[in-house]
């Protein structure tokens, strides 16, 4: 007796085919799995840095030239005012207190304003309840500028009388005989009610958690969603420094909380200003998490499915299911195409090789697609805008000089509406026909929306580009298509760095020559400047 127990014993340890094989099927479908996962993960973690980075960056820009244009505003402002009142030398003060009160009251740009004569004596000073006048200046940034005797920017600073943070500027006063008389300022409070506290105060965190602060040429915070950091000096924080040092760009950093951000900054010249707009990381790590949520869920289904065949088909599968689970853990570990499998005279092994190929070639299929779509137009078969974009933005980091091409095709809504948007498509293949076989090998051809193309020349001057240019544009006219009529462009042409040095500044420029060229009669070819 004791024999039959061992042996039935060692029956019951013994792993079944089914389980075994399921074990294997499941080990390959999810190290597959995993790879696809960390690949998807990695690509999307950095096109979305580099998205938000990119982003930040340029509403940073956007900001700077906002500042810089508003403070070479004010400066031009302010100097024009001290040419009137330095020629009203002989004016009674109610006169200069009035000119005083229309020059403050006309822009916003400051909220006081003080005409101070090269001793600091306070001559006139709009409004009247401040009640300087004939009081003696003592301010260390006023006394600064009286003893320069020349255009004159205070750095921000807490007022020691009001405690308030402010700064001003200042323009000297010269009669006809050239004598020195003072200086008119224009002071600005930061907090209180002004243009610049008008574009720049009501500033909040998105629901993404993005935000933007703004900090003097000393590093203490000016403009900031958190008013307990108002004043406070974060010089130490990189980006800061960055700015400090007259810098603009795009980096990843600590903010002073220690928090991980993702910041675009630029300096801002006519004050020496800097503008930051940050986003935090873990806004990007829950996009990503999602992601990954959305790739698990298409990949379940198909898996369960496998899984309950392996299940009912293993008893019969011995042999043949070991060369497949063999040749799907190569490619789940090798870059290896799929082999050709032949039809196996065991109609269940037959089966399982026919979705072992589905399931490749729909993952195949999925990877292959989403890539063309993402980077082709779908009617003209040419790069799409966002290709365009990512090119564009590539020669810019490159420093590669390059010329655009921006082509639209005239009267394309008088097609549309006449012949109908199947026969309009048919022009907008004809003509992506006719771009294709213009360029040349490394030129880059796009459909960057409706009836819009796009060309992008590298290494190509404005002068070559529009001979380019004409020679399509000809070749467009005396073309065949599929209608009763004639089909003619307008086409605008920019060149990097001549017309711009941001995408956006490049195609503004050839769009401007586009339009330029549409209203000077279509069917013709402008370059921006011209």
């Amino acid at each position: 007796m004791p024999t039959p127990k061992r042996a039935e014993t060692k029956s019951r340890m013994k792993l079944s085919l089914t389980l075994l094989l399921m074990a294997l099927v499941t080990m390959v479908f999810l190290l597959t799995t995993t790879i696809l996962l960390i690949g998807s993960y990695q690509s999307k973690k950095k096109s979305l840095i580099e998205t938000t980075l990119n982003l930040n960056y340029a509403n940073a820009e956007r900001m700077s030239k906002t500042v810089d244009s508003l403070f070479r505003s004010m400066r031009s402002s302010l100097l024009f005012s001290a040419d009137q009142i330095a020629s009203m030398e002989a004016s009674r003060p109610e006169d200069i207190d009035a000119y005083l009160d229309l020059m403050r009251h006309s822009s916003n740009y400051f909220n006081s304003i003080i005409l101070v004569n090269e001793n600091g004596s306070v001559l006139n000073n709009s409004p009247k309840t401040l009640g300087m006048v004939g009081k003696r200046i003592k301010s260390p940034q006023v006394l600064e500028a009286l003893r320069l005797k020349n255009s004159y920017l205070s750095s921000p600073y807490t007022s020691s009388t009001t405690g308030r943070m402010l700064f001003f500027m200042s323009e000297p006063l010269y009669n006809k005989d050239k004598h020195y008389l003072g200086q008119l300022a224009g002071t600005v409070y930061l907090r209180d009610y002004n243009i610049l506290n008008m574009i720049f105060g009501n500033n909040n965190i998105d629901e993404s958690g993005s935000y933007y602060y703004i900090v003097s040429a000393e590093g203490h915070v000016l403009f900031h969603p958190d008013v307990r950091q108002l004043n406070k000096d974060i010089s130490s924080n990189e980006v800061v420094q960055r700015l400090k040092r007259g810098e603009s760009g795009k980096m990843q950093a600590l903010n002073t909380k220690g928090v991980s951000m993702l910041a675009g900054y630029s300096a801002v010249p006519a004050n020496d200003w800097g503008v930051a707009v940050v986003s935090p990381v873990h806004v990007i790590q829950e996009q990503l998490l999602a992601h990954l949520r959305k790739i698990l869920a298409y990949t379940v289904i198909p898996f369960v499915i496998l899984l309950l065949s392996v299940f009912v088909l293993a008893h019969r599968l011995a042999k043949p299911f070991v060369v497949l689970a063999d040749l799907v853990n190569r490619i789940g570990k090798e870059n290896v195409e799929l082999p050709e499998l032949k039809p196996h005279w065991n109609r269940e092994v037959d089966l399982l090789t026919k979705a072992v190929v589905m399931a490749w070639t729909d993952i195949q299929k999925q990877t292959d697609q989403l890539t063309q779509d993402a980077m082709t137009d779908l009617l003209t078969g040419l790069t799409n805008r966002r290709a365009l974009d990512i090119s564009i933005n590539q020669w810019i980091a490159a420093r590669v000089p390059f010329s655009v091409i921006v082509l639209d095709v005239d009267k394309f809504k008088f097609v549309n509406d006449t012949y109908g948007h199947l026969a309009g498509d048919e022009v907008l293949k004809s003509v992506a026909e006719i771009l294709t076989a213009s360029i040349r090998p490394g030129d880059i051809c796009a459909r960057y929306g409706g009836e819009e193309f796009v060309l992008l020349l590298p290494r190509t001057k404005p002068d070559h580009a529009y001979t380019v240019a004409e020679r399509i544009r000809k070749t467009l006219e005396k073309s065949e298509v599929p209608l009763p009529i004639k089909v003619t462009s307008s086409q605008g042409i920019a060149h990097y760095p001549t017309h711009g040095r941001t995408r956006e500044e490049l195609l503004g420029h050839a769009d401007e020559a586009l339009y330029s060229a549409k209203h000077t009669g279509r069917n013709r070819t402008v370059i921006a400047g011209e």
